[in-house]
């Protein structure tokens, strides 16, 4: 088996966003500016039942109104990591919240804590 390590001379994403408490109350403009959205983690290892993490390219949004670009299922019990190698731009600013439904309408808030990281440029 051959070995081959890689330097890195920039990083893939300079700011780390964690929300320990992602819920249906959509955290707005998070970073302050437009970026690139690199990885994102879900733990959603305290709900038996299944999370959608949503983003939206907006510098505001409220859960049940505005319109997802993105949007990530967690099952029940477990945890999900997303790697975008291109990523995505955001060309506005970075807005998030979390669900129980995929619907745009659903504002129903997970029971228990979801914790959601992000890696941004």
């Amino acid at each position: 088996m051959a070995i081959s390590i890689t330097n890195q001379a920039n990083p893939l994403g300079n700011r780390v966003v964690q929300d320990t408490d992602a819920d249906a109350t959509a955290a707005t403009n998070t970073i302050g500016t437009s970026g690139t959205l690199f990885y994102v983690e879900i733990d959603n290892s305290s709900n038996s039942g299944a999370v959608y993490a949503k983003f939206a390219d907006a510098n505001s949004a409220t859960s049940g109104t505005t319109a997802a670009d993105l949007v990530f299922l967690c099952p029940g019990s477990s945890k999900r990591n997303i790697i975008i190698p291109e990523g995505i731009g955001f060309g506005t600013g970075f807005s998030h919240w979390c669900v129980t439904g995929a619907a745009q309408t659903n504002n129903t808030p997970p029971t228990n804590n979801v914790t959601l990281r992000y890696v941004t440029s």
